[in-house]
């Protein structure tokens, strides 16, 4: 009977299961959610959220798409570029130098051009009413002889060959003034030597070869390059080429010849001062005479390369001399004459 001592109408000698501080915390959670859903009110952050998008034929759901297995392809190796350096002050301010040099190099030629063209057709328009006068050589207008050509550089020749025609006319002024040389010389000769051959000489090739030179070479020059006359190259280089050749006898001076070249100064060197002066004159006049062939063969060169270049042949010559001669008025008039005269004859013939 001493396990049950105890009143058991008495308070209990048993702790109080709810004076348990776990069971304690787990009460005051249920209360504080008890109290949460209380207050709780579904309606009062409606203005705050955003309402469901409604899916349809404007709104369509989207799927996440699987992205498609591609093969395995291996990439090529790709070399890096060198750096780009940047150009320096200098270099770029000789590079716009350059292309400003150049740019009015251009626009210089671009306006010669121009001029050129203005002058070509105002002349065309000019022509059917005003003939082109005859204005080579310059001779005064009361002179009793007129000029016997026309000669307009600017006019007649292309710009890409007025500076060799140029050329040429200063280079026929030359082998001019070296014959007037030449005749002074002679005279000097003939004054320490008695020698008239020589000076008589002289004066005969200033007299010939000076207007033959300028008929036989410079005119069919200037007519090749004003027309592009396959005829007046040939022309020019046959006669040119043995006006080389006489120069070039010329410089060499063979005694008695009618020039002073370099064998005639060496004969006049003496002990005599006048020798020597004779001598110190004849060899610069040989010097001259040396200059000009020198020219001569480079402008030959010079001429035969642009006649190569420009497509021309010994056939289109043939071909424009047939036509030119038979298209001249004095053949056809000749033609003409001695056709009828032939007639005649054969009629007068048959008659008797």
């Amino acid at each position: 009977m001493s396990g049950f001592d105890e009143n058991p109408f008495g308070e209990p000698t048993v702790d109080n299961p709810f004076a348990d501080p776990a069971v304690q915390q787990v009460t005051a959670n249920t209360n504080n959610v008890q109290r949460g859903l209380e207050d709780y009110n579904p309606f009062a952050d409606q203005a705050d959220q955003r309402p469901a998008a409604v899916r349809g034929a404007a709104n369509p759901p989207q799927y996440q798409t699987t992205p498609s297995a591609q093969p395995a392809i291996m990439q090529p190796t790709q070399e890096i570029p060198p750096p780009v350096y940047a150009k320096s002050g200098q270099q770029q301010a000789q590079t716009q130098q350059i292309s400003t040099a150049e740019f009015q190099r251009r626009q210089e030629e671009l306006e010669k051009k121009a001029q050129e063209l203005a002058r070509r057709e105002e002349e065309l328009r000019n022509a059917p009413y005003n003939a082109r006068r005859n204005n080579w050589p310059p001779l005064p207008e009361k002179c009793c002889f007129q000029p016997c050509f026309y000669q307009d550089i600017n006019v007649d020749i292309p710009l890409e060959f007025q500076r060799i025609v140029r050329m040429l006319y200063y280079l026929w002024m030359f082998h001019g003034c070296v014959m007037i040389l030449n005749i002074l010389g002679g005279m000097a000769l003939m004054i320490h030597q008695g020698d008239f051959t020589t000076f008589g000489l002289a004066i005969l090739y200033l007299i010939l070869f000076t207007p033959f030179s300028f008929l036989c070479w410079y005119r069919p020059a200037y007519k090749a390059f004003r027309s592009d006359s396959s005829f007046n190259f040939m022309v020019f280089f046959f006669v040119f080429f043995f006006q080389f050749m006489v120069t070039v006898i010329q410089t060499i001076g063979i005694p008695g010849s009618g020039t002073c070249g370099i064998l005639t100064a060496i004969k006049c060197f003496d002990s005599t001062v006048g020798g020597a002066t004779v001598g110190v004159i004849t060899l610069i006049i040989a010097l001259c005479f040396g200059s000009a062939a020198s020219m001569d063969l480079l402008l030959i060169s010079k001429i035969h390369r642009i006649y190569r270049s420009t497509g021309a042949s010994f056939a289109k010559a043939q071909q424009e001399f047939t036509s030119e001669f038979l298209r001249n008025e004095h053949v056809q008039s000749a033609a003409t004459n001695a056709a009828a005269a032939g007639v005649r004859a054969q009629m007068s013939s048959s008659r008797y």
